[in-house]
């Protein structure tokens, strides 16, 4: 089983106010710089073999200051990119908010195609492909993927089973890790989802395996 620290990128100057999708140049505000380094520090005990990226600057920013304790070099990952939102890229969440397609993108995005974009279920489909090619490189070890709050959380429902249209009740925030214990043919196993809490390698292990009581 490889152990997978889903981290979303660190905050920016847009972050809660603009649908930044693959807007180039957008980097890590001071504020974000501080909380990657403390994202570094919860991470640094952990035994992180590799790390990887989507190639959009604040996730390699984030990637590059979580690899420094662990003296990893950062891969780029683009099947964990951010969605493709279009014409939508880089407007305000206000602006976007008043389109039509705003009420169905929060209740059936299923069926959402963002405007000359990609299409939710598309998105889904190629982060979980980039998931299990990482799986199938780093059996056994503990990974570390920097990415996006829409990218983890369509992952995370296809690995509980939610179905697409549920993935907006998730909550990712900007310096948060998710934890998925993934294998090839394996049952999945969510340890730690939205956590800022220390991380020690002893409590990543699910429970009924190897550490329940």
């Amino acid at each position: 089983m490889t152990t997978l620290l889903l981290v979303r990128h660190a905050t920016t100057a847009a972050t809660g106010a603009r649908l930044g999708g693959r807007t180039p140049g957008v980097r890590l505000d001071d504020a974000g710089r501080a909380q990657a380094e403390a994202v570094a520090r919860r991470l640094a005990p952990l035994p992180v073999k590799a790390v990887y990226a989507s190639p959009l600057e604040r996730t390699r920013e984030t990637a590059e200051i979580i690899a420094g304790p662990h003296r990893r070099r950062v891969r780029v990952c683009e099947g964990m990119v951010e969605v493709e939102y279009g014409t939508w890229t880089d407007r305000s969440l206000k602006q976007v908010a008043r389109r039509k397609l705003w009420p169905v993108v929060q209740a059936r995005p299923s069926l959402v195609r963002f405007p000359r974009g990609e299409s939710i279920r598309a998105m889904q489909l190629r982060a979980v492909d980039a998931l299990q090619e990482l799986v199938a490189r780093h059996r056994r070890d503990v990974i570390a993927v920097v990415s996006h709050a829409d990218v983890i959380k369509a992952a995370v429902a296809f690995y509980l089973g939610l179905p697409i249209d549920l993935f907006q009740r998730l909550h990712v925030s900007p310096g948060s890790v998710t934890v998925l214990r993934l294998g090839e043919h394996e049952q999945p196993a969510l340890l730690r989802f939205n956590d800022d809490g220390p991380l020690e390698a002893g409590t990543l292990v699910p429970a009924g395996r190897g550490g329940g009581r």
